[in-house]
């Protein structure tokens, strides 16, 4: 509270948040993990400084003066300036690694060969600029691109005659070098810019095309720069601090057969990745409960379907071949994450689960009001008396269906998007592949007036007392 605006000062980062905001994240933990970073010193130098919080029900002065509108919100500051909202991973690792970046300069100045090697020997890609002389376009051209792209990528640039010799005989070039650790017989760990002239933009597309290679390690802090497009991934026990050997052979297994389908022309990314660490979306593919050092498979494309390899992976990588053919053939089946379809479904509000979500939901005949809830979601819990007193005064109305689905555990299917908990939307008959999100009232009354406007015909509601004096009525003939 108090110490807010003192730490921020000196601080690099600042953490605005509500209390228990955890309730209404997706990612329960975002608001913990943080703490971690106060006694991260990170060797060179910089100390990162204790995550400030601000509790923002109780300074919602300093909240508001931030612009702070969504919990949590994270802030870094220079010297006591704001200097933006930090939208970086939100993992300790992920924030210090982020800071790293911010916090010295966009391209770091190497004077000897034991700088350079120690800076191309980091755990992530390199990106070094050589210029025998240090005033020219093609340097400037250079440093803006590291300003532009720092956040992502690291940078470093160097007059030393004995690198610029070694690298860039003309005098002047840029070099990408790949980690060191993921070295394979595959492709080259060292790639050249070859346009003729060095702009910022065509540095930003080189490294882009070239940073990853066939299959990089992806990890929290690099994963929004890998996913996005159509991606399959190998999850298992990679770890290259403790068992890079390991990590490599599998890795290398995987890259053999993606080279093989990469030159025949077929288009697809390919990742490794830990699977502690991306336990969320083995669960998502249905694989949380697998077991064995081998690899386990799947796809994910730009659209969001997903494949699943169900083959165990073999070291011969022939199962894996067979998967991706399959793939490119079109002859796989899509995974759905789905709970098990109910077998009694007459409740007053329909149980959906990602199966039966066509039939109750894309039903082509009825309008149907769908909440889609996560079981650990104190508003959801507030609605569910609400919602299901909805149900009843519906339960006789042949067109609309007042429906609820748990999004943690059944795939959403698009158009839907669910962001935050609950999120409802209408789906009117006749219009299912434009459904209208409810940004309404959450009482009884709220829904019912919503409806009165919006369904395709007239609701025909269950009057309360008429229910009450056929309660009253059941009871004296018992």
């Amino acid at each position: 509270g108090a110490g807010a605006s003192g730490a921020a000062a000196g601080g690099e980062a600042v953490l605005l948040r509500l209390p228990g905001c955890a309730s209404d994240l997706p990612v329960a933990q975002s608001c913990d993990g943080l703490q971690l970073l106060e006694d991260s010193n990170t060797g060179n130098g910089l100390i990162l400084r204790a995550v400030a919080g601000v509790d923002c029900t109780a300074n919602s002065n300093t909240c508001n003066k931030y612009g702070v509108s969504g919990y949590p919100t994270l802030k870094i500051f220079r010297d006591g300036e704001e200097s933006g909202t930090y939208d970086g991973p939100r993992t300790a690792d992920g924030i210090v690694s982020h800071l790293k970046k911010q916090a010295g300069p966009a391209s770091v100045a190497l004077s000897s060969m034991a700088d350079f090697e120690k800076f191309i020997g980091d755990k992530d890609a390199s990106v070094v600029g050589f210029f025998r002389d240090a005033s020219g376009d093609a340097y400037s051209e250079f440093m803006k691109a590291a300003n532009n792209l720092r956040d992502n990528y690291r940078f470093a640039h160097t007059s030393e005659e004995q690198l610029v010799q070694k690298y860039e005989e003309d005098g002047e070039g840029v070099v990408l070098f790949r980690p060191s650790r993921l070295a394979n017989k595959f492709e080259d760990s060292t790639i050249k810019y070859t346009e003729d002239k060095i702009t910022s933009a065509k540095i930003k597309k080189f490294i882009q095309e070239n940073i990853f290679g066939i299959c990089p390690h992806m990890t929290e802090d690099n994963k929004d720069l890998i996913q996005g497009k159509d991606l399959l991934v190998a999850y298992y026990d990679v770890d290259y601090e403790k068992n890079a050997k390991g990590s490599n052979y599998w890795r290398n297994r995987v890259m053999m057969i993606a080279k093989k389908f990469l030159d025949a022309g077929h288009k697809l990314s390919f990742a490794v990745a830990s699977r502690k660490t991306f336990g969320h979306e083995l669960s998502e593919f249905g694989l949380d409960s697998s077991v064995g050092e081998a690899p386990v498979v799947a796809i994910r494309t730009a659209k969001g379907d997903k494949y699943v390899m169900q083959e165990e992976f073999s070291r011969d990588g022939k199962a894996l071949e067979r998967f991706l053919q399959d793939y490119f053939d079109g002859n796989l089946k899509k995974y759905l994450k789905s709970e098990p379809v109910p077998e009694n479904n007459d409740g007053p509000v329909k149980v959906v689960v990602a199966e039966n979500f066509d039939e109750i939901v894309n039903a082509e005949d009825k309008d149907v009001l769908i909440e889609f809830y996560a079981p650990w979601c104190g508003h959801c819990k507030n609605l569910e008396p609400k919602y299901k007193e909805l149900g009843e005064k519906l339960s006789k109305d042949p067109n609309i269906v007042i429906a609820k689905m748990d999004a943690t555990a059944n795939d959403v299917p698009s158009p839907y998007e669910v962001r935050g908990f609950p999120t409802i939307y209408f789906a009117p008959a006749g219009k299912k592949q434009s459904p209208k999100k409810y940004e309404g009232g959450r009482e009884v009354s709220d829904f019912i007036s919503y409806l009165k406007r919006e369904a395709t015909s007239t609701p025909v509601l269950q009057e309360e007392d008429k229910a009450k004096k056929s309660k009253k009525k059941a009871k004296e003939d018992l």
